[in-house]
């Protein structure tokens, strides 16, 4: 009788010690099988991201005029961060993103009063939504009609008496910008509006019925409750509208400025145009197309972090 288990025991042993054999020969399979499955996604990435972004690298520190290049080294680096106007360009974008702040708010205020179901809800939605299906060229060149010195906005000021403050708000480097940043902000109101909308419908009704019970006023739920509630919506919204401001607004300033007066509406993204395609230095083009990936690669992972963060 003592025989039986013994040999239930080893048969079982044995059982064991060739399950994990079977797995991991099934493991290796799997293993080889998504290999070669992702050999090609790989190739693809390399082809048309990885090895682009390398020749910029290269092509960064060359005299480059698109034809020929000569080697010249991380000194074009050096070269470049001695450029006042380069720091004039990287002041304009800094200007551009205290606007970011004003791109959310005026959405966030306006979603919230969509969520309430106001009079007309639905064609307010629509109308507001309605930029995001236009293209940049349009926009700029609507906004060159308002901000001209006989457009649309001096004509209204000098109909309401206003006449002292009409000014040629394209013609000057500081009123330019501030054209620029107002038309950016407008462009962005549907996009963030639809987020801040969406956020707002997965927020359980039951959490605003109980605060109203506890003698909660609007001001106080949209504060305490809305918002917090909102963080992720707002984090997406943020990155959304800043890389926007970093990379999306060549067609606006194009078509409103032409990057003038005297750099005033000069970005980072259309100085990149302005040295490659206006100068031919291809490869001050290609430097600062990188340090622009940096900047943008730098906000990516610091709203990597921030959503880590939040786990």
């Amino acid at each position: 009788m003592a025989i039986v288990p013994e040999a239930a025991r080893a048969a079982s042993g044995a059982g064991r010690q060739g399950r994990p054999r079977r797995r991991s020969a099934l493991g290796r399979s799997r293993a080889r099988a998504g290999l070669t499955l992702i050999i090609p996604a790989v190739v693809l990435v390399g082809a048309l991201i990885i090895v682009p972004i390398g020749q910029a690298v290269y092509y960064s520190m060359t005299n480059w005029n698109g034809l020929t290049s000569q080697w010249i080294g991380p000194s074009t680096y050096a070269a470049l961060f001695r450029n006042p106007t380069f720091w004039r360009v990287l002041e304009n974008n800094g200007l551009l993103l205290l606007s970011v702040p004003v791109a959310i708010a005026i959405p966030l205020g306006i979603a919230a009063m969509l969520h309430e179901h106001v009079w007309g809800w639905r064609i307010f939605r629509s109308l507001i939504f309605l930029p995001t299906a236009i293209s940049w060229v349009v926009i700029g060149m609507v906004a060159v009609q308002i901000f001209a010195l006989n457009g649309t906005l001096n004509a209204m000021l000098g109909a309401v008496g206003l006449r002292f403050l009409e000014h040629d708000f394209l013609g000057q480097p500081n009123t330019a910008l501030l054209a620029v940043a107002a038309t950016f902000v407008w462009s962005m109101v549907g996009t963030n509006t639809i987020i801040f909308l969406t956020g707002m419908s997965t927020i359980d009704p039951g959490i605003y019925e109980a605060a109203q019970l506890d003698g909660a006023g609007r001001l106080a739920v949209f504060t305490r409750i809305t918002i917090p509630l909102l963080k992720r919506y707002f984090q997406f919204s943020f990155v959304i509208t800043l890389i926007t401001a970093f990379t999306a607004l060549f067609s606006l300033i194009f078509i409103m400025t032409g990057g003038g007066p005297d750099y005033g509406t000069t970005t980072v993204e259309f100085f990149v145009y302005q040295q490659a395609f206006n100068v031919g230095q291809f490869g001050t083009g290609a430097m600062l197309g990188v340090v622009l990936f940096v900047i943008i690669f730098g906000v990516s992972l610091a709203q990597l972090r921030l959503l880590r963060g939040d786990h």
